[in-house]
């Protein structure tokens, strides 16, 4: 890596959460001073999933889907420690505990604070935020980790295969309807767009690359360009919301609350879980992160579907999206710097 790059990496691994907050506050002022070009911007969407930010996630996470080795993906089943737990506080833990911690701040805790009549649509939108786990975002946590590119994919990938048939029955007993509109056309393009295109595209890539001994020149390479393309995303995410964070700061604070706790609490379970089971750190980083993410194209497509465009669930399932990037981010920095603590905590389980 050229020293250009080892600078500029070092610079913004040392003052991450300052960018990542200078981002979030050049989002809202240019939100509110340029309107019209973020809502331009915001309007450059197909099927719920806005192009602009679909760009920068492709520019995220194409350097960790180079580093993979794809004919020893089949290896990833000797991580299935690692990838039960995963499933386990994907589809077992994370719906169910974000529905309790709704209810519990959004109908009790909070309830003087909010409009009555929204309340239910708020508890649903947190429910469809927590429902389904994150597609795209969480290569680009697993890399800030260290995490196993491999295991990563697989995921993934088996994460998206059990959402097409337990989404819709998961929400309905939570939300307690009979039937959910699925927006097939977002979970669809979703996966898609985020997977099997940038997967091929990588593979013959990554191929090219190492018969002219190249990868590791072009990983270096995109690095500074993926953690631009990082912090771009917060602007733009934050600049399409620019106005609605202003003209109800309240509101969106007291949703941004439980979804942060379900996030902290759901990454420390399947991280603890992983430390109890002797799962290594390459594994167990991103399986905390894959466990606390969410699907938050799928979300608001689905809140918007049921509750139409205007409602709180579609607020709150938005609330999710602001609040995705920074809380993950931190997360990643938890998980980065207690990898003493854990792997002292394997060793010594070993030794028991």
């Amino acid at each position: 890596m050229s020293s250009g790059n080892k600078q500029t990496m070092g610079l913004f691994a040392r003052y991450l959460t300052l960018w990542v907050f200078l981002c979030i506050a050049a989002g809202i002022t240019l939100g509110w001073l340029l309107p019209s070009m973020f809502h331009a911007l915001g309007g450059m969407e197909v099927a719920h999933i806005n192009l602009p930010v679909a760009v920068l996630i492709w520019v995220m996470i194409f350097p960790m889907l180079l580093k993979i080795d794809y004919s020893s993906l089949h290896e990833v089943w000797h991580h299935k420690r690692g990838i039960g737990i995963t499933l386990g506080i994907n589809w077992l833990v994370k719906p169910f505990s974000m529905a309790l911690l709704g209810w519990l701040f959004l109908a009790h805790l909070f309830a003087p604070l909010l409009d009555a009549d929204k309340i239910p649509e708020y508890i649903a939108g947190l429910i469809l935020l927590a429902a389904a786990p994150c597609t795209a975002m969480v290569f680009v946590w697993s890399r800030l980790v260290g995490g196993d590119p491999q295991f990563t994919l697989s995921q993934v990938a088996l994460n998206d295969v059990i959402m097409i048939f337990a989404f819709a029955p998961i929400v309905g007993l939570l939300l307690g309807v009979a039937s959910i509109t699925v927006p097939w056309a977002t979970l669809l393009l979703s996966v898609l767009l985020y997977i099997v295109i940038p997967v091929i595209l990588a593979w013959f890539t990554r191929n090219m690359l190492l018969s002219q001994n190249r990868l590791d020149d072009v990983l270096h390479w995109m690095n500074p360009m993926s953690m631009g393309a990082l912090l771009l995303t917060v602007i733009l995410l934050f600049g399409f919301q620019g106005e609605q964070i202003l003209a109800q700061p309240l509101v969106i604070l007291l949703l941004a609350i439980p979804i942060t706790i379900q996030v902290y609490f759901n990454s420390a379970l399947a991280y603890w879980f992983n430390r109890r089971l002797g799962v290594v750190h390459g594994i167990a980083g991103p399986s905390a992160l894959i466990g606390a993410s969410n699907f938050f194209e799928l979300a608001v497509a689905t809140a918007i579907a049921l509750f139409g465009f205007e409602s709180g669930a579609a607020l709150a399932t938005v609330v999710g999206v602001l609040v995705e990037v920074p809380v993950m981010l931190s997360v990643a920095s938890i998980v980065n710097r207690s990898k003493h603590w854990y792997e002292s905590g394997i060793t010594k389980n070993l030794r028991a």
